[in-house]
């Protein structure tokens, strides 16, 4: 356990390095970079949604298949 979180601490700080160390060094102003993230975030978001909606559909069609099935044995 204690080799897992030394592990986890240091993707924690890595990552975090990284980013400091990409916006610091980032060849676009601050304005354009928040723009760019937030649009980014947005796709993101709106993939996420989407990718559970369809496992959501997916799901409930199973559901409804199993209960078919229980019905009609």
């Amino acid at each position: 356990m204690r080799k897992f979180m030394s592990f986890i601490s240091g993707v924690v700080l890595g990552a975090f390095t990284g980013g400091v160390a990409a916006i610091l060094l980032a060849p676009a102003s601050g304005s354009v970079l928040r723009s760019q993230f937030g649009k980014s975030i947005l796709q993101v978001k709106d993939e996420i949604q989407q990718a559970a909606l369809a496992k959501r559909e997916e799901l409930e069609k199973e559901m409804t298949d199993l209960r078919q099935n229980i019905i009609i044995k």
